[in-house]
């Protein structure tokens, strides 16, 4: 296990909980895909929401050092992907986060205790 890696998906579940992200998830994907550790699901409840999300995990990056690989969505912000090498982080609105079900699809892998995630807001996931 890379130390540094899981510090780093703490360290932005922890900001996107500061910034009220909801239902934190934080997925182990170690070996079992080659593009990512973990995978750091949220659900934003807005556009602004997911946008400001977005913003504040890179900058939290920024200050800690950490690359920004590449953002996508963030504009239309329904659903933006944030990758930061080893940590891909999701942020979803409720509608979309029920509709493509990581959690779902990664069924079978360790889930990583996010210190503080039981007191995060809840969102009702729903597909369209």
């Amino acid at each position: 296990m890379d130390i540094d890696t899981l510090k780093h998906a703490l360290i932005f579940a922890d900001t996107a909980m500061e910034l009220q992200a909801a239902d934190p998830v934080l997925l182990d994907v170690q070996g079992l895909v080659s593009y990512a550790d973990y995978l750091l699901v949220l659900t934003g409840t807005s556009v602004p929401h997911v946008q400001a999300l977005a913003d504040g995990l890179r900058r939290r990056a920024k200050a800690e050092g950490i690359t920004v690989v590449s953002v996508e969505g963030e504009r239309a912000a329904k659903w933006a992907l944030l990758d930061f090498g080893d940590v891909i982080v999701h942020v979803f609105q409720p509608a979309e986060r029920g509709y493509y079900d990581l959690e779902g699809m990664w069924g079978e892998v360790p889930r990583v205790e996010i210190p503080g995630a039981d007191q995060a807001p809840t969102a009702q996931f729903f597909a369209p």
